[in-house]
């Protein structure tokens, strides 16, 4: 059984590609002979493409999938804004606001390479190295990615792991933050 598959057109003519994730809904795989309605499109080569497919007697829908979106959008600013004024009012060292604005610029362009190579059946970047750059601070970046690419946001197990590195890396950062001390003399040793 494989995930994609080629429409004949009742009127006739050429026949079109279609993949599976072009159904709205995926509650049964198609079989032959089922009877769908499609959106035609035409893919880079100008090969025709359906788009949008619904079985007969489905109901079509046009929503998007659930994903990050404006609110993950005003989560990084306000991340990223209370960041930048701990490490102005120094309770945070300033190394570490530009770790998270250095790592966040690398996981987005991770995270739109990893995109590319699936559009263009590439070399993907391994999950586990965008959850790698998640956990290190990027992560505002890659859930911009997310968000504006919309590259890995509805993938659930990744979603969960993702999540994961966030609660890990804002729970150091909260140690670091309830622990100036700490910093402060690392900072007076290699002063």
């Amino acid at each position: 059984m494989t995930g994609f598959g080629f429409i004949t057109p009742i009127a006739g003519g050429e026949q079109v590609f279609v993949h599976i994730k072009a159904f709205t809904s995926r509650h049964r795989r198609p079989i032959g002979d089922d009877l769908v309605t499609y959106e035609l499109k035409r893919d880079p080569k100008g090969r025709p493409q359906g788009t949008i497919v619904t079985l007969s007697g489905d109901r079509t829908v046009r929503a998007s999938v659930p994903g990050p979106g404006a609110k993950s959008l005003v989560i990084v600013t306000a991340f990223l804004v209370l960041v930048s004024v701990a490490a102005i009012a120094g309770r945070l060292p300033v190394p570490v606001l530009w770790l998270y604005f250095a790592g966040s610029g690398i996981a987005f362009v991770a995270y739109a390479w990893d995109k590319c190579s699936a559009r263009n059946n590439r070399w993907r970047t391994p999950e586990s190295t965008l959850h790698f750059f998640g956990l290190l601070g990027g992560w505002p970046g890659a859930l911009i990615a997310q968000a504006l690419l919309r590259h890995k946001s509805s993938k659930q197990s990744f979603q969960l792991t993702f999540w994961g590195t966030v609660v890990l890396n804002c729970g150091g950062l909260t140690w670091l933050l309830m622990n100036p001390h700490l910093w402060r003399a690392i900072g007076e040793l290699r002063g």
